[in-house]
């Protein structure tokens, strides 16, 4: 993240109805981080997690943009390509 982007979230954070809206978003944002970084750490692209997982390309990419949210089942056919176990939790 650049400093520049840092300091204009930091910036608009100070406004409560953004910071509100921007924490509400944590755990999608968060989803997303996680798969993008798996997939890297695995250094495979889109196809090839499309392939092992039988997501289609186009609705991995939706999910990694936030376009699309995921459901359990794809969670966990995204977990075990990864060779993770998918854990959920309230805290």
């Amino acid at each position: 993240m650049s400093k520049y982007f840092k300091d204009f979230l930091n910036e608009q954070l100070k406004d409560e109805e953004f910071r509100k809206e921007y924490e509400s978003l944590e755990a999608e944002f968060q989803i997303i981080k996680e798969i993008i970084e798996a997939r890297k750490d695995k250094n495979i692209t889109q196809k090839e997690l499309s392939d092992l997982t039988g997501i289609t390309q186009g609705d991995i990419s939706k999910i990694e943009n936030g376009n699309a949210n995921p459901s359990l089942k794809t969670l966990k056919k995204l977990a075990a390509a990864f060779g993770k176990k998918l854990v959920i939790s309230f805290e």
